[in-house]
């Protein structure tokens, strides 16, 4: 009975009322979901699928909302002509005010359909989710940016600033081409800006549909990977001696695992914990409170650090996440290696991190060697109140009595890469999460519809607000 009970199940998600719209969403939002749908459905992981298909199918709605060919631009390299991407440009009126930039990821995780219970490169509208890979990361916000510029173009909107959007690849795959890296590397003036709207802010929900709080993504940690490595002779394995690789390799990881850097905060994280730990009634959030005001009382991080984002959130981390050593079980092992994963908090720079590791462990005979490749350290942006300020104001409109508190990544974006050429950028607010990540980078991914759509009215008001 189990079993078909399954098969019931399973045949029923496939069938024509699941994959329906929403009967009460709006026209332009049915318009929108079309968008959507395309992108999602347009398969862009690095193995199989193509972030220059899906670029080339968002110009083709650009083009076909009356936006010129002048002002679109397809980009590629030669060495990788499936992980393109699209700049588009919405001129505005004033000759001096800065451009804003729109810029969206549109390359997703891989996703087997062994292991869905839907085919995740078809996006599926039920029980009140649209599911797929990508439509939590990021495909929600990239339908978003040109949906924008299409309703510009077709409202004949005549913005003071010119808009600017940019969907790339590469921000899921450390080392593949990224397409923000190559444009400010190559294009800057193509995407230059006052500053940039991204992923990395937005809501929470209770996993119930309620959404209870906002924030915006000011500042991320840079990341990077350190190998670890010790060498020995060797010899037979029945004649063990001291100088033991794997051995050597074991103690000097154990010492990074027990060392912690010290706690830390920008302006960002003290605004986070102290607003953060207000809206908690646990002991957490007064030691946030606590701490947000003595970065020294002991007693208050002590209770902040059982919580790993927290702790994170307050210094740099390394933990070893790979490990490989010998060459046979019957010998003494010749090498033995690990990898150090850190993601640094801002301020600090690869190479002081790797001091720090070299000082922590204490051995020569252990070498340590940055790999690549290496990314940028920028500062965090300013809380800069002309940027804030919209996004509070609208917040305050569409969620009443919620506030936006601003937040700092323990990962990173692709901001990092245009920080590092000076234009902030700010993971806005708008579409929000349940408490379990919504499957974004696992299983069965999905956004709550309703996040969606009002989060695409909240994004497309605040654009008009800096635009305008």
């Amino acid at each position: 009975m189990k079993m078909l009970a399954s098969l019931l199940l399973s045949t029923l998600a496939v069938t024509t009322p699941a994959l329906a719209a929403d009967p009460t969403a709006r026209p332009d939002q049915l318009a929108f979901r079309e968008i959507y749908k395309e992108l999602v459905e347009t398969n862009t992981t690095l193995s199989s699928g193509s972030c220059t298909l899906a670029a080339e199918r968002m110009a083709t709605r650009l083009r076909a909302a009356g936006i010129p060919e002048s002002q679109l631009t397809l980009f590629a390299i030669p060495e990788k002509p499936k992980e393109g991407g699209l700049v588009a440009v919405y001129p505005g009126t004033s000759k001096t005010a800065k451009p804003i930039l729109l810029i969206a990821h549109i390359d997703v995780v891989e996703a087997k359909r062994e292991d869905w219970e839907r085919d995740p490169f078809i996006m599926v509208e039920e029980n009140g989710y649209f599911y797929g890979r990508g439509t939590a990361d990021i495909k929600s916000q990239a339908a978003v940016w040109v949906d924008t510029l299409i309703r510009f173009q077709q409202g004949g909107y005549k913005p003071k600033r010119t808009v600017k959007m940019a969907l790339t690849c590469g921000e899921e795959t450390n080392g593949a081409f990224n397409g923000i890296e190559w444009l400010a590397a190559n294009k800057r003036d193509l995407i230059d800006a006052e500053f940039a709207l991204n992923e990395g802010g937005g809501g929470d929900s209770d996993g119930k549909g309620k959404v209870i709080g906002q924030s915006v993504q000011v500042g991320e940690k840079t990341f990077a990977n350190f190998r670890l490595e010790t060498r020995n002779p060797g010899g037979h394995s029945s004649a063990p001696v001291p100088d033991n690789a794997i051995y050597q390799l074991a103690r000097a990881v154990t010492k990074i695992e027990e060392h912690r850097f010290p706690a830390e905060m920008t302006d960002t994280t003290r605004r986070y914990f102290a607003e953060a730990g207000a809206l908690r009634a646990d002991a957490t959030g007064a030691a946030m409170v606590a701490l947000a005001k003595n970065l020294a009382d002991k007693d208050a991080e002590a209770i902040v650090n059982k919580d790993p984002f927290l702790h994170s959130n307050l210094r740099t981390t390394c933990v070893a996440t790979l490990l490989d050593g010998g060459h046979a079980a019957n010998a003494l092992p010749q090498r033995a290696g690990a990898n150090i994963n850190c993601r640094i908090f801002p301020g600090h720079s690869i190479e002081s991190i790797r001091d720090e590791l070299a000082r922590v462990i204490g051995d020569p005979g252990v070498t340590i060697t940055q790999l690549p490749p290496k990314r940028p350290a920028p500062p965090a942006p300013p809380l800069d109140p002309k940027i804030i300020g919209p996004m509070e104001k609208l917040v305050a409109k569409y969620w009443p009595g919620l506030k936006v508190i601003p937040s700092m990544a323990n990962g990173y974006t692709d901001a990092t890469f245009l920080g590092a050429i000076g234009i902030p950028t700010y993971g806005i607010p708008g579409m929000w999460w349940d408490p379990d990540g919504n499957g974004a980078h696992g299983l069965n991914e999905r956004m709550e519809v309703k996040s969606v759509y009002v989060g695409r009215d909240y994004m497309f008001d605040l654009v008009k607000a800096y635009a305008d």
